[in-house]
């Protein structure tokens, strides 16, 4: 990890980071993001780049390095590009909708599923003819786009056999072979 922890961070137009005791905060044109930040590291910027230094060079330390460095770069890349996540629901009568930031999900359950999503996250249903149903998550924090993605996924996960579920767009799934015919 300490490679990865001693490449700077160039910051585009349009993003600021702040350092304080014990946080960092970058703003930029989708937002605004905060990281806890251990004390151990420093964390300083320079002319639009942004470096970050350990004491030692301890295996703790190193990983902290690392860990932070990455930390920080996602939160650059967030807010000034943003994060995405497509899902597609495959399955015969699946659908969704979304009003504001609730989506409703009929996934051949006997209920209809509301999933609310924070205020942070936006959301994009489709529905095309002859389509899957798509679902779209965007936002600036990395780790919560990813959670609320996997979170969604999780309440239909795709079936071995026939390949019904929720998945994200472009995954691969592994197919089982069904029952083979008694001769």
């Amino acid at each position: 990890m300490s490679r990865i922890g001693k490449a700077p961070i160039s910051l585009p137009s349009g993003v600021t980071v702040t350092v304080s005791k014990s946080s960092v905060t970058v703003k930029g044109p989708k937002g605004e993001l905060v990281q806890e930040i251990n004390p151990d590291i420093t964390v300083k910027v320079e002319e639009g780049v942004v470096t970050l230094e350990r004491p030692t060079e301890q295996k703790r330390h190193k990983a902290l390095h690392g860990l932070y460095r990455a930390l920080i770069n996602n939160m650059v890349v967030g807010v000034n590009e943003g994060f995405k996540k497509e899902l597609e629901l495959v399955g015969v009568g699946y659908k969704a909708a979304n009003q504001g930031n609730v989506l409703e999900l009929n996934l051949g359950y006997s209920h209809n599923i509301f999933f609310a999503v924070p205020d942070t996250l936006t959301l994009v249903t489709e529905t095309a003819k002859g389509q899957n149903p798509k679902v779209t998550v965007e936002g600036a924090d990395k780790q919560l786009v990813g959670q609320v993605a996997a979170k969604i996924k999780s309440l239909r996960k795709v079936e071995p056999y026939k390949g019904k579920g929720i998945r994200f767009i472009g995954e691969q799934i592994r197919r089982k072979a069904g029952k083979t015919a008694a001769k």
